[in-house]
């Protein structure tokens, strides 16, 4: 009996305009030339156009002399300044707005996400409200909220509301201490970003030895203890005496109780945590609602304010106490107190053996306005406090997405090794989530990049605004501008993909 092996020699041929290959690649190439054609013909009809108008064309008017104000400029500018100078204005603007944005975005948008989490239903339903509120009201409409209805409407000038760090707030804008350093402050600065590098460092050493050991190296655990005794001092002892400052003008009883309200936090970090907590707890908590409570309704007697005060102060101090009781102090903490710690302690030192001196500009108040000190005018604070909380409605949802996408597993098994419940979203549930959060919480950010072009609303003087607006009305160069102004949202856009694509490879989960 005879067989014939059919191999890849006895296959069907097939013709040339038939093989799937071959008619991919004409599709692909006449696509291409489609897309050429229409291009070139869109240039040669608008350049026609021009032409016939007698409008000339051409990006030599970025060296002209612009001849227009702008209201807010980081950079140095005046009429005399050229269109290319008020192109990097409005891009420094929107990258300042966008930067600040996607910082308080992300803090606010991660808290109030494991909010709506919670197991306490009060703090879940008001994290939901929330969500809900902001994200269902249009931008635009929350951003002339804020300027018309709140900024808008606060004092004139000369009644201004004052603010702690001699600050003040009023129809012009916040009024801040302007930063004035000198020449060897450059070595601060260089201290900054070397401690910066050098507390990365520490702490992936230790994260990776305790992955591997399941323990802190021996090396950071006593300076980390030390760190937290001498951080938990200073933080408690500043955010009392600025609490109490702005409450109360004697400044001896300020500098007595943030002193003792520093050194009860301290016990905070040995076994009697939960006892010096719920008293830290009440102590803080009675001065702010006896204050609050004083202001609202002065024609309550003192004595009724003070114990009312004290009551809630007790319920909240309770509430401490059990929580803490219930979870005793860990041994497994990160040493992120030793890395504060370092990147606080290294410049500051550099600050003294360099002789290096950060002065302030005080704002003062003089017959019509402030001199002097750093102004922040209404459209910023407006344009970016709304997008901060818009777009935090909307990764919040991506965060309680991820975290919903990581096994019950997961947690049960946290659970089972004694992690608290911080430590079970910091080590546990928060890394595994990242994969799922990272892709739509790009996009988040370049919506919010993207948007600060409704800054032009509020007179914010964005990119668009300044290069859209202004510079179109006086060069007449319409097309050359909105060109311009696509190619920077683009590349602002490019950019922002690719560090986000490179930190999603990076907490991405790798196949065994």
């Amino acid at each position: 009996m005879t067989t014939r092996e059919m191999g890849h020699d006895g296959a069907p041929r097939v013709s040339f305009f038939n093989d799937p290959v071959i008619r991919g690649i004409i599709y692909q190439v006449v696509v291409a030339a489609l897309l050429i054609a229409f291009i070139y013909w869109v240039v040669g009809n608008t350049a026609a156009n021009l032409a016939a108008q007698k409008k000339t064309n051409g990006f030599d008017f970025l060296w002209k002399t612009a001849g227009f104000d702008i209201s807010f400029a980081l950079l140095p500018w005046s009429r005399a300044s050229y269109y290319w100078e008020a192109l990097v204005v409005g891009i420094t603007n929107t990258l300042l707005v966008a930067f600040i944005g996607i910082i308080f975005a992300t803090m606010l948008g991660f808290t109030i996400g494991i909010a709506r989490l919670s197991s306490n239903f009060i703090i879940a339903r008001l994290a939901a409200v929330y969500i809900e509120t902001i994200r269902n009201i249009p931008l635009l409409l929350q951003l002339f909220f804020w300027y018309f209805a709140v900024l808008k409407t606060m004092p004139a000038v000369r009644e201004s509301i004052a603010l702690p760090f001699d600050s003040f707030i009023n129809q012009r804008g916040i009024m801040v201490p302007r930063p004035t350093p000198d020449q060897e402050f450059g070595w601060v600065m260089i201290a900054i970003v070397v401690a910066l590098i050098v507390a990365v460092a520490i702490g992936g050493w230790a994260a990776r030895v305790r992955t591997r050991t399941g323990r802190y190296p021996a090396q950071i655990v006593w300076p980390g203890k030390l760190a937290d005794a001498v951080v938990t001092f200073l933080v408690t002892f500043i955010a009392v005496a600025v609490l109490l400052g702005v409450i109360f003008p004697i400044q001896s009883f300020v500098a007595v109780s943030s002193v003792v309200a520093a050194a009860v936090a301290l016990g905070s970090l040995t076994r009697y945590a939960a006892i010096a907590k719920a008293a830290l707890t009440f102590f803080v908590s009675f001065v702010l609602f006896h204050t609050l409570l004083g202001f609202m309704f002065g024609w309550v007697p003192p004595l009724v304010v003070s114990l009312v005060s004290a009551l809630i102060a007790v319920v909240i101090g309770q509430v401490v106490y059990s929580n803490t009781a219930n979870r005793p102090p860990s041994d497994a903490r990160f040493p992120l107190a030793l890395l504060v710690l370092i990147i606080v302690g290294v410049p500051a030192l550099v600050y003294w053996l360099t002789g290096a001196s950060l002065a302030f500009e005080v704002p003062v108040l003089e017959r019509f306005n402030f001199k002097g000190g750093l102004q922040l005018p209404p459209e910023f604070v407006a344009l970016a406090f709304g997008l901060t909380i818009y777009t935090a409605s909307f990764i919040a949802e991506t965060v309680r997405a991820g975290i919903l996408a990581v096994n019950r597993g997961q947690t049960e098994a946290a659970q089972s090794l004694g992690l608290k419940d911080g430590d079970r979203l910091r080590l546990v549930i928060v890394p595994q989530a990242m994969r799922v959060i990272v892709p739509p919480l790009t996009s988040q950010y370049l919506n919010l990049t993207k948007n600060s072009s409704l800054g032009a609303a509020i007179g914010y003087p964005e990119l668009f605004n300044v290069f859209g607006g202004t510079s179109i009305s006086q060069s007449g160069r319409a097309i050359e501008c909105m060109a311009i102004i696509m190619v920077v949202y683009l590349t602002f856009s490019l950019i922002t993909s690719a560090i986000m694509n490179w930190y999603n490879s990076r907490v991405r989960l790798v196949e065994r």
